[in-house]
C-alpha cells in the first residue's frame, strides 16, 4: 500500500469522525475546506436543502495561482466578502479532516478577518 493511499485514507477517518458532530443550516451554514497540493478550495453549504451557497477557491477561469499561506488568506477574504452579499454572516467551520495549521489556518484568519463569524 503506497503513503498517499494510506494518508487519504486516516484523513477519510478524522473527515468521517468530523462530519458526525458538523452539519450546517440555513441559519449557520458550514465551510467546507479541500486542500490539494497546489490549490485550495472553499464551499458554504447549506445541509438542510444540500446546496452549495457561495464557492471559492484559488483555480478560476484564466487564473490559477499557487496556494501558499498569503493567497489563502486572500482566498478567505474573498469568502467572507462574497458571503456578506448572500446575508451570511456566521457558519460553522469545516476543515475536512486536515490539521487546523498552515494553509488552512491562514484561510481561517483571512474569512474571521474579513468578518466572517465561526
Amino acid at each position: 500500500m503506497s503513503t498517499v493511499s494510506v494518508k487519504n485514507k486516516m484523513r477519510a477517518r478524522r473527515k468521517l469522525r468530523g462530519r458526525k458532530k458538523i452539519s450546517g443550516t440555513s441559519e449557520r451554514p458550514r465551510m467546507s475546506v479541500f486542500r490539494s497540493a497546489r490549490h485550495v478550495f472553499v464551499q458554504v453549504v447549506d445541509d438542510n436543502t444540500g446546496k452549495t451557497l457561495v464557492s471559492v477557491g484559488t483555480f478560476a477561469k484564466g487564473k490559477a495561482e499557487r496556494a501558499n499561506k498569503e493567497v489563502c488568506t486572500e482566498v478567505g477574504k474573498k469568502l467572507a466578502a462574497a458571503c456578506k452579499e448572500k446575508n451570511i454572516t456566521k457558519v460553522v467551520f469545516d476543515k475536512n479532516g486536515y490539521t487546523y495549521h498552515g494553509r488552512i489556518k491562514a484561510l481561517a484568519d483571512g474569512a474571521r478577518e474579513a468578518g466572517l463569524d465561526f
